[in-house]
């Protein structure tokens, strides 16, 4: 075929002749026999599966209601997010476990999770909750102790006598 082409308006000739491919996979919605969407969400050490069906906004994390589990404000504001950047307040209540990390970790797991289930459950809202950045992982962990400091980075005081 490159030996057919020797100019440039053969070359544009060619190109158009060429198939049009779609750029974006038509998405298709992910839900279990009993209409709900799993997805599992980390953030630090904190891992959280999440559950997320169509119903009246009921947020369940380990057992417990949102505002029992995650008692301050800000993180219940955390665990909402999702919702409003989609647009899709009080429309789906969502069941969630969450083990490992501490209680501002476990928050951003379970946003981490509710956001992935969302946009399973629904394809069309992938495209605010990633312009949110709410489908990244954000992978910053707790940096390990080197043996001979006192902590990950710290060093042993110095003392000169």
């Amino acid at each position: 075929m490159a030996d057919d082409i020797k100019s440039l308006d053969e070359l544009k000739d060619a190109v158009a002749d060429a198939p049009v491919v779609d750029e974006a996979p038509v998405r298709e919605a992910v839900r279990d026999e009993l209409g709900r969407s799993y997805a599992t969400g980390k953030r630090k050490d904190a891992v959280a599966r999440v559950w997320i069906k169509p119903g009246s906004g009921k947020v369940t994390v380990n057992g417990k209601e949102m505002d029992k589990y995650f008692a301050r404000p800000v993180l219940q504001m955390v665990l909402r997010q999702p919702f409003e950047v989609a647009g899709v307040e009080g429309e789906f209540d969502v069941q969630a476990t969450v083990k490992g990390g501490g209680l501002s970790g476990q928050a951003g797991a379970v946003k981490h999770g509710i956001s992935k289930a969302l946009q399973l459950y629904e394809p069309t809202l992938r495209a605010p909750l990633k312009a949110a950045g709410f489908l990244t992982r954000d992978s910053r962990v707790v940096e390990r102790k080197k043996y001979g400091k006192r902590k990950a980075r710290r060093s042993f005081q110095f003392s000169k006598r």
